[in-house]
């Protein structure tokens, strides 16, 4: 037993070494990647749509553009009381991440695009705005499911390149982005 407490006390720093250099290595070969996760919530008065960066690394000095024009619905931002929309009006108010916008984009009353400028959306952040949402295809205009939303663009914009996402039936979308450096 005193040869086996000695080979354990004498294998104990080696171990850690080892340890320390397995996780060194993971750090340097897992490469830091970054995505868009972006969701549309129906609600009343106000729907809301939520950005979050759901990587590893922030994404910096990009342009979101949230492109409503392919929806199967037609839908379009309600932002006044009179113009397009249909009977309840919300206009844009950014609910969280503001400090991550270089500022809050004007909406006009029946646009379908809204360009959102980002300083930098660190990896866990979110940036969320409400607003009113109606369709234009004759359903109910003044609630839209997520369904109606399908078909619907994420794109981000950075040094001419760009990446885009669409939205599915659930209302979601996912801006892939292959590590940081695309972001």
């Amino acid at each position: 037993m005193h040869v086996n407490n000695y080979r354990n006390r004498a294998m104990k720093p080696v171990l850690k070494r080892l340890l320390a250099a397995a996780v060194l290595c993971a750090g340097i070969t897992t490469p830091a990647w970054a995505n868009l996760a972006v969701s549309f919530d129906e609600g009343a008065p106000k729907d809301r749509f939520t950005f979050a960066n759901t990587g590893t690394c922030a994404i910096t000095n990009v342009q979101i553009l949230l492109d409503l024009s392919s929806s199967k619905s037609g839908l379009i931002f309600d932002v006044t009381g009179k113009g397009a929309g249909v009977e309840v009006f919300q206009p844009m108010e950014v609910t969280v991440g503001a400090q991550a916008l270089r500022g809050v984009p004007k909406v006009r009353d029946g646009d379908n695009q809204i360009r959102l400028d980002i300083g930098e959306l660190k990896a866990g952040q979110r940036i969320a705005f409400t607003i009113d949402v109606d369709d234009t295809a004759g359903g109910r205009e003044i609630t839209v499911s997520g369904s109606e939303i399908a078909g619907a663009r994420v794109r981000l914009l950075k040094d001419g390149r760009s990446t885009t996402a669409v939205f599915a039936p659930d209302a979601r979308a996912t801006v892939q982005l292959l590590d940081c450096r695309t972001s």
